[in-house]
């Protein structure tokens, strides 16, 4: 009987790319609906726009690769439609269509293909676009809309609860709890967070931003239908627990030891839940941070990862001078991945540790 040894690898997973790549966009579907909802049409054009123009750059670079049938083109997969609904996801619903379609080029062209094309590129391809056109075209990235759950009062006009306790600190305010500057300046709740927080003690800001009543990028705003596909894509094994739990962990446990020395209140006082919450923590902990390609392959690689993902994005966003910090605190960690897999290298199959010549006498 002939045997035929085919090219590694050998153990197979019933998760092809194709499928992966889906069961992702999948998952996302909730929290982009859910932007659609409370930001209104435009935000369903700028998500549409996105996908369209991932989707046209992927084809036209695979064109000219030479792969001409969409059929046999990466188009095919869905990675270029999932890297348009993660930019798409993470841009505000004002942002100009122009502005979408160049940071899908930037994505996909220069990051993407440049690299080598799918599996080839260093760093989150969504997650590279929003950085460029947010530090190209700051003040067109910075503009939010209020969701139309909440009322808006002119004193915090369309800034994120984020961006607003960071204003506030910056002008002098201090010896409070971002919960507490909210209130003080009556910055919007929804009345089921306040009738939430009334019976629990749980800040309505953290019940609205965990439910989806805050402003922000049109996908980050619910972590709730977040959490909800997360979970979907940790049962389907598609990603791992490792570096959504240790990431959210890190970051809760420095925001609880030292973000309140920044706010005047000193250790062991920091604000959790909202910080959590708030902003594209969620977002990026669960579908950015685990994208395969970009980040470690053995457990305790992706552990550190992780770790430095919390890490970074404390720093950013409590000392740095920009109110949110996930983007560039993944980043960071797409560039130390190589170095984290040469050092932490999976075992060899079959690999059984050696015993020391005392214990084996």
């Amino acid at each position: 009987m002939r045997v035929k040894i085919t090219s590694s690898p050998h153990f197979h997973s019933k998760n092809s790319t194709k499928s992966i790549m889906w069961n992702v966009s999948l998952a996302l579907a909730p929290a982009a609906l859910w932007g659609v909802y409370v930001f209104g049409i435009r935000a369903l054009f700028v998500l549409l726009v996105s996908n369209v123009s991932s989707c046209f750059f992927e084809y036209i670079l695979g064109y000219f690769d030479g792969n001409k049938d969409i059929k046999e083109s990466t188009l095919y997969d869905g990675s270029a439609f999932l890297t348009g609904l993660l930019l798409g996801m993470n841009l505000t619903p004002t942002i100009p269509f122009a502005l979408v379609i160049l940071a899908n080029a930037f994505a996909i062209v220069v990051v993407k293909w440049t690299f080598g094309g799918l599996g080839a590129n260093w760093m989150n391809p969504a997650l590279a676009g929003r950085v460029f056109v947010f530090f190209s075209f700051t003040s067109m990235m910075s503009n939010y809309t209020v969701p139309k759950t909440l009322e808006v009062v002119d004193s915090v006009g369309g800034a994120t609860p984020l961006s607003f306790v960071k204003t506030s600190i910056s002008g002098g305010l201090s010896n409070l709890s971002p919960s507490q500057i909210l209130a003080t300046s009556s910055y919007p709740t929804s009345s089921i967070a306040t009738s939430i927080s009334s019976s629990t003690g749980i800040s309505p800001y953290a019940i609205d931003a965990f439910i989806g009543n805050i402003g922000g990028c049109i996908g980050e705003v619910s972590a709730l239908l977040l959490i909800i596909g997360g979970i979907y894509l940790i049962a389907k094994k598609i990603i791992s627990y490792h570096i959504p739990v240790y990431y959210i962990l890190s970051f809760s446990l420095l925001t609880w030891m030292f973000a309140g020395v920044r706010d005047g209140l000193g250790l062991f006082s920091g604000e959790v839940l909202t910080q959590v919450f708030s902003g594209g923590l969620i977002l990026g902990a669960l579908f950015m941070a685990t994208d395969m390609v970009t980040s470690p392959i053995t457990k305790k690689g992706k552990i550190i990862y992780a770790l430095g993902c919390g890490f970074f994005t404390f720093l950013i966003r409590y000392f740095g001078s920009l109110p949110e910090a996930v983007s560039l605190a993944i980043i960071l960690m797409n560039i130390v991945t190589p170095t984290i897999d040469r050092y932490i290298v999976p075992k060899k199959f079959g690999y059984v540790k050696k015993i020391k010549a005392k214990e084996a006498k």
